[in-house]
């Protein structure tokens, strides 16, 4: 009977959520919707377009409305979210206002909404206006063309930034063709001539030659302009990590050509090396050589790891390309005659379906990092113009092409696809170290008769585990799940679910991954009991509060049960508000520490900060305070965790009648005094699993022990080793039998 209710309640509760989910559908749909006369009184004319005065209406055929000064229209301006649906690491857009004059130039952009939770309640907004004041002035015809163009990255808002300058430079230049400005026109990209790289021309160059005629483009940067460069970051940690040496000496020395070119690819490689590269080039791959010296390599050690070199991207226009181990080859001599000599020479293929253009200009953008702390860096980025000379150009005639909105969605859908995965292989790193740990994770759930077989082991291996998740997976990584992150998947299945927005975060999509499988074997406790940074943090300080002699509360039965509903009704409540608006929903949301505590380290206004530590007060006294009675998230996670379907942890007959060693020392008070455990609550901390095995705490073993020694005194029987701090496994002595509601 009580299995039947286990199961019947479940899905009630689901029904009920799915009822409301469908009969809130539309008012979601309507709210999420974002136009441009929404957000028009949200900037001054002026800060658009020097010396206007105000906004005409909005066109009835595009999303844009004209800047007016006088009456006399001085420009456009259009929200990037009505051209671009980018969205952030919050997993909804960015809006952003922009405005162009007829000449395709940024005249003004205004950051107008967004839920970017690192911004709004982290790092000050004011820098990422910094950020987004630096495309003033910015000539779309040169972007469109694959010109250099500087992103400055903000430290911790790396996602933010990357989707601020996409939504910028693609809603720019569809707007643009759009409104047909000079030198613009719908579907054919800009008005100019197009060019090829003409493969005929094909001659032996030295290396002064290749130099002079641009072949090969050089970037360098001394000692001394690294420095003044990480100085200029603001934080002054840079300065006690300064590169030693003269001003003068070469930090990097790099130069960079198109190899696929006949010319420069034989005067670079040599007959024989040139044509082995021509034979591995499939039709319409490129090929670029990248030669440097000096202390900064481009290629670092990470490639080795990953197969991903992390400090180089060919940046085109809207076209990002990294390259992979795959697609490297080293070049074993220069053959240019008068080359100096290099600490490094490589050739990276270009794959066509990249869409990069050799005959148009491109860059190599630098990634330049300098450690300032055990897991912190800060990180500079320089752009290797390129451009192949004139001389290897031909003219080619212009294709007209129209476009459809079909053929407009599968751009669409690509360049947002282009996104996730540049963020993933910049976080790919600390991917493939979160990957590791569920993997140990996993193992510890699956073989937990043997992980808790020594208290002492075990007790050693979770405090590890807690400190890795607190300090990798919280503070460095900050892949803090929320309340909010439940909510915003709720309301995109019921509005415009889209993959790309969940997987724009690596860290956060990796772990709901591994919650959402982790719920229908371990229900909630996998999550709430050792990946939870927040979670971690109060266990930790508590295992220092009773090590400093402070006294442990164990509340009575009857009010620790009463005290449980409290996260649910909250959770509920939070759920309830979404429904009426995200926005208000993520305010209340709040009541959660986690981005006080976690992702931003508690450098946050006081307020916060005293709320986060009267949060975490309570928890020195008793043990995850927070977690047991306050955590909406928890809540939210125990709804759907009912639905588990396996049962891992193991029980005695006598447990809770007439034993309660489990009931009394269970961390979370999730045993009830009858000895059963309640899933909703329980941790999976395994404590219990460790006095199961216990040879002095478990009295159901220490019967069992002391049953087997008087059999072996009276059989004169040799008596069994026993290690006192080991508890050797006895499981195999007696009868066990699986809870029934675990």
């Amino acid at each position: 009977m009580l299995a039947r209710t286990n199961f019947v309640f479940p899905l009630k509760a689901l029904a009920l959520v799915i009822a409301i989910l469908v009969a809130l559908t539309g008012s979601v749909m309507s709210a999420s919707a974002a136009k441009l006369a929404d957000f028009l009184d949200k900037a001054a004319p002026s800060d658009m377009v020097p010396g206007a005065d105000s906004f005409g209406p909005v066109r009835d055929d595009l999303p844009v409305a004209p800047v007016l000064k006088s009456g006399t229209r001085v420009g456009w301006v259009f929200l990037t979210s009505d051209f671009v649906p980018a969205t952030g690491y919050s997993g909804k857009p960015i809006h952003i206002l922009v405005a162009l004059d007829d000449q395709a130039t940024i005249t003004g952009v205004r950051l107008v909404k967004h839920s970017e939770p690192i911004v709004l309640v982290g790092i000050p907004e004011a820098k990422i206006r910094a950020v987004t004041q630096k495309y003033v002035g910015l000539d779309l015809h040169k972007i469109a063309a694959g010109a250099p163009h500087d992103l400055d990255i903000v430290s911790g808002a790396t996602v933010t930034v990357m989707v601020i300058d996409d939504s910028i430079l693609r809603a720019g230049i569809k707007a643009a063709r759009a409104l047909k400005l000079d030198g613009f026109a719908e579907g054919t990209g800009t008005a100019a001539d197009s060019k090829t790289v003409d493969l005929s021309i094909d001659k032996h160059s030295d290396w002064t030659t290749l130099t002079g005629d641009g072949s090969l483009r050089r970037f360098a940067v001394s000692v001394g302009e690294i420095n003044a460069a990480f100085d200029k970051l603001g934080d002054p940690r840079a300065a006690q990590h300064r590169e030693s040496g003269a001003d003068t000496a070469p930090f990097i020395d790099l130069w960079v050509g198109l190899a696929s070119q006949p010319s420069i690819g034989r005067s670079l490689l040599g007959d024989a090396a040139y044509q082995n590269l021509h034979n591995h080039l499939q039709e319409g791959d490129q090929a670029i050589a990248v030669v440097s010296d000096g202390r900064w390599s481009f290629k670092g050690s990470g490639y080795v790891r990953g197969g991903i070199f992390d400090r180089i991207t060919l940046l085109q226009g809207e076209t990002s390309i990294r390259f992979r181990d795959s697609q490297h080859t080293r070049i074993v001599t220069m053959q240019a005659a008068g080359a100096p000599a290099f600490t490094e020479m490589d050739l990276f293929v270009i794959p066509k379906a990249s869409g990069f253009d050799p005959a148009a200009p491109s860059r190599l953008q630098l990634l330049v990092s300098r450690a300032v702390g055990p897991i912190e860096k800060l990180f500079v980025t320089y752009d290797a113009d390129y451009a192949l000379p004139p001389a290897y150009l031909k003219s080619a005639p212009v294709v007209s092409v129209v476009t459809n909105d079909e053929s407009a969605g599968t751009t669409e859908t690509q360049a947002r696809d282009a996104l996730w995965l540049r963020i993933w292989q910049a976080k790919q790193t600390e991917v493939i170290v979160l990957g590791a740990a569920l993997v140990v994770l996993s193992g510890i759930f699956f073989f937990q008769s043997f992980a808790t077989r020594n208290e002492r082991t075990f007790r050693i291996i979770r405090l590890s585990f807690l400190a890795f998740t607190l300090v990798y997976i919280g503070w460095y990584a900050n892949a803090q799940l929320s309340v909010v992150n439940v909510l915003a998947v709720l309301s995109a299945l019921v509005s415009d679910f889209r993959w790309e927005t969940f997987l724009m975060d690596p860290l956060i999509f990796t772990l709901w991954f591994a919650v959402a499988a982790a719920l229908l074997f371990w229900a909630r406790g996998a999550y709430c009991g050792w990946l939870c940074p927040f979670g971690a943090l109060q266990e930790l300080s508590n295992q220092v509060a009773r090590a400093l002699k402070v006294p442990q509360i164990t509340l009575p039965w009857g009010l620790h049960e009463r005290l449980w509903p409290i996260k649910y009704i909250l959770f509920l409540g939070l759920l309830g508000l979404s429904f009426y608006s995200l926005d208000v929903a993520e305010h209340y949301a709040e009541i959660e520490p986690f981005k006080t505590a976690i992702i931003l380290k508690f450098d946050r206004p006081w307020p916060y900060v005293l709320f986060a530590l009267a949060t975490l007060a309570p928890g020195l006294f008793i043990e995850r305070f927070y977690c047991r009675y306050v955590c909406p998230l928890g809540g939210g996670l125990a709804i759907p965790a009912r639905l588990h379907m396996f049962r891992w942890l193991k029980r005695y007959r006598e447990c809770g009648n007439p034993c309660q060693t489990c009931a009394n020392e269970c961390p979370v008070q999730a045993i009830h005094p009858t000895g059963e455990i309640n899933p909703n609550e329980c941790v999976s901390c395994l404590h219990c699993q460790v006095l199961y095995q216990h040879t002095t705490k478990c009295p159901v073993v220490v019967g069992k022990l002391r049953k087997r020694e008087r059999f072996e005194k009276q059989n004169a029987i040799a008596p069994s080793a026993q290690a006192g701090a080991g508890q050797p496994t006895v499981t195999h002595v007696f009868k066990a039998v699986p809870d029934a509601n675990t």
